[in-house]
């Protein structure tokens, strides 16, 4: 089997024989069903190769759908103006580079239609007259399909890098805003022309004026019905992949199935609204079919700064976000004049849908998988901790303790790693900081252990332990206490009832008190009752 790795081209796919996993009727619901739309997916989840399947769908090219879902339900086949933007592989760091981008577009395609355009004028409004004269010459009305619009403002995002602009310094975030304004309008003055409309991004950015300038497109990202539009559902994996896996189990020494069961808890867990239809990312999962090897390939090929430093800069801890429940107005819309870090964590992948409360029509939100998991925690506890070792390096002893059931150089392995961290950066200014350090610092800690074992987050009606970690052979409940003692600890876990779900479980179960001095910066007390 071909597999389509980094291949966005439709007609490539098709023509050169790579798998191709047939989306075809939800692209003709689509069309069909309406005119502007907007599609928020992280990113690598397959919006280009959905916007090139729209482009040569737009042009007619009936050869190249043959045998897929389209092919039996479109019968008007026809072609059509196309007007493709891709804002994918370009650096918009540097402060022109997007404002001779958007004119080296218009220039060309006025070039490509023969048309005389007042110079004068913003590129926005060049290409509105484009528009209506390629109607008017064709009889035509056109498609835009823009891929990847915000691009251009999150690659500046929260930068503070600067242009100067007619002799005016201005920061490169909101001059791409300005630029991005204009060219938007388009679509409201050329309304009459337009066949279709579909922008593709990660972020849905509102209150930021750029799509103030023409009618608010439909937002399906949240969508029931194309929800699986873009990534890999379990049916797909199924039907179009289960020999790949079976080969896969055998690289393992492991059965079809719990190769299936590896995958899914390493690549699935997306859900994109109230229906919770399970979502693979799909780069990562064909990557691993491919290679046959499990690794974090979506991690890998991009490092979550913008999101690192807007938790920095608003001083969130990903503890605070996670594992809460949300009106989709929380974290749906990115309002630039209100510091949330939580829409853009939701929209780039790294938290998705895990759970929906319909008496309060509320979503649970919570990291996908355990790729994300690794990756994103991994990143955020060097970037907060600043050890000297990779803080993977240090769990590597500390997750064999807790396999072998050793809680003994557990203690110590903690004990270590809390002194290697410098003291400027557990250094608060008051008890609650304080507090909040080292509750953060337990959280990015057993949390990042839990993709190699299992960590189970059990609400109780008296509350919540502090961690719960399942392998095989052991269940280990921690309460931590700071400035406390570790005898508190203990006597929580019991009067909060915290084992009555194990009580009938044949595993070895631990209770563990920990106390943490906030003067030496690391464990004072440490009481096991086995």
């Amino acid at each position: 089997m071909k597999f389509p790795i980094g291949i966005q081209d439709f007609k490539s796919i098709i023509k050169d024989g790579y798998l191709y996993i047939d989306k075809t009727d939800l692209v003709y619901q689509l069309v069909k069903g309406g005119k502007t739309y907007f599609l928020s997916r992280p990113r690598r989840f397959g919006k280009s190769l959905l916007v090139s399947t729209l482009e040569y769908y737009f042009k007619g090219e009936r050869e190249l759908f043959k045998g897929l879902a389209i092919d039996a339900l479109e019968k008007d086949w026809e072609s059509y103006p196309v007007f493709h933007v891709d804002f994918n592989g370009t650096n918009f760091e540097d402060g022109m580079t997007l404002a001779n981008k958007v004119e080296d577009y218009v220039t060309e395609w006025e070039a490509q239609y023969n048309f005389a355009a007042n110079k004068q004028l913003g590129a926005g409004d060049r290409f509105a007259q484009l528009l209506a004269h390629v109607h008017k010459t064709t009889g035509k009305r056109c498609v835009v399909l823009i891929d990847e619009y915000d691009k251009p403002l999150l690659d500046v995002m929260d930068t503070g890098l600067k242009v100067k602009v007619n002799g005016e310094e201005r920061l490169i975030e909101d001059y791409n805003r300005s630029i991005l304004k204009g060219f938007y309008s388009t679509f409201k003055a050329a309304d009459a022309h337009l066949q279709f409309v579909l922008l593709t991004g990660v972020t849905k950015f509102s209150q930021v004026s750029v799509f103030s300038g023409f009618n608010q497109p439909d937002d399906i990202s949240m969508s029931a019905a194309f929800q699986a539009l873009c990534g890999i559902t379990q049916h797909e994996l199924d039907n179009c992949l289960g020999g790949e896996v079976a080969e896969m189990a055998k690289e393992y020494n492991v059965s079809a199935e719990e190769m299936a069961l590896k995958l899914k808890d390493r690549y699935d867990g997306y859900h994109f609204n109230s229906k919770m239809l399970d979502i693979y990312n799909p780069f990562s999962l064909l990557s691993a079919l491919k290679n046959r090897e499990l690794k974090d390939y979506w991690f890998r090929t991009g490092t979550p700064t913008y999101l690192i430093r807007l938790l920095a800069h608003n001083h969130e801890n990903l503890n605070d976000l996670t594992g809460r429940y949300y009106a989709a107005a929380d974290f749906v819309d990115y309002k630039a004049d209100v510091e949330r870090p939580l829409p853009m964590i939701y929209q780039s992948g790294y938290l998705t849908v895990k759970g929906y409360d319909e008496l309060t029509e509320t979503f649970l939100l919570d990291l996908p998988n355990n790729e994300v998991k690794r990756g994103f925690i991994t990143a955020l506890a060097n970037n907060y901790l600043n050890t000297p070792t990779p803080v993977t390096t240090e769990l590597t002893g500390m997750i064999h303790s807790l396999a072998k059931g050793d809680l003994n150089l557990l203690h110590k392995q903690l004990t270590a790693f809390f002194a290697s961290i410098p003291y400027s950066m557990r250094r608060k200014e008051n008890e609650r900081e304080r507090e909040r350090y080292f509750h953060y610092t337990f959280y990015l800690m057993f949390r990042l252990m839990s993709t190699y074992l299992v960590l189970t987050e059990k609400q109780q009606s008296e509350g919540r332990a502090d961690c719960i970690i399942e392998t095989p052979e052991h269940v280990y409940i921690f309460e931590f206490k700071l400035d406390g003692t570790a005898a508190e600890a203990l006597a929580q876990i019991e009067t909060c009832g915290y084992a009555r779900p194990y009580a009938a479980d044949k595993r070895h179960l631990h209770k563990v008190g920990a106390n943490f001095s906030s003067q030496t910066g690391t464990i004072e007390e440490w009481l096991v009752e086995d």
